[in-house]
């Protein structure tokens, strides 16, 4: 699927085989309502446009369809000073979830990408995260500043595909706006 990049460990274990079946399923859906709402997405995501308006959109299908819960405040890491807030968090067991990050402009200039996915490796709460990104990104003059998308799937696919390489977050879903 263009615009859609999974990411996963070498070695899944046997008792996350069906947890990862159902986040790629919950995967499945994001993507297609990115494919759906591409007009109204398009409508939004413009030079100088507020990250909220983006964040809004795909709340209505995060939160009020799938019932991902938004700026939810995760489990401390303990011996970190750290209090994740991710833009929104799905439950899939106890002590087990997927974040999903929405980024605009300063996903690849902020390194917001890697920030995403520090946040879940560091969350005891989560094990899957969804990041969702712009293809481009605009200048005042319409044309494209930046194309973040195959930055951050490259970028996400480095800490994976090796079991030297991986972190112990079990699936990365990068996906294109």
């Amino acid at each position: 699927m263009d615009g859609y990049r999974r990411h996963a460990q070498t070695m899944i274990p046997t008792e996350y085989a069906l947890e990862l079946a159902a986040v790629d399923a919950l995967a499945l859906r994001l993507a297609s309502h990115i494919t759906e709402t591409r007009d109204d997405i398009a409508a939004i995501h413009v030079h100088n446009a507020k990250s909220l308006a983006v964040q809004s959109h795909f709340s209505r299908l995060l939160r009020l369809e799938m019932g991902f819960g938004e700026e939810v405040v995760l489990t401390p890491q303990s011996g970190f000073v750290t209090q994740a807030r991710p833009d929104f968090f799905f439950r899939l067991s106890p002590g087990r979830g997927v974040i999903a990050e929405v980024e605009r402009g300063g996903t690849t200039t902020n390194n917001h990408d890697l920030k995403d996915l520090w946040k879940a490796h560091l969350s005891p709460d989560s094990h899957h995260l969804f990041l969702i990104v712009p293809w481009n990104n605009w200048k005042a003059d319409g044309t494209a500043r930046e194309r973040p998308f195959q930055l951050v799937a490259r970028r996400i696919g480095a800490f994976f595909g090796d079991p030297r390489r991986e972190i112990d977050v079990l699936s990365a879903h990068i996906f294109a706006y």
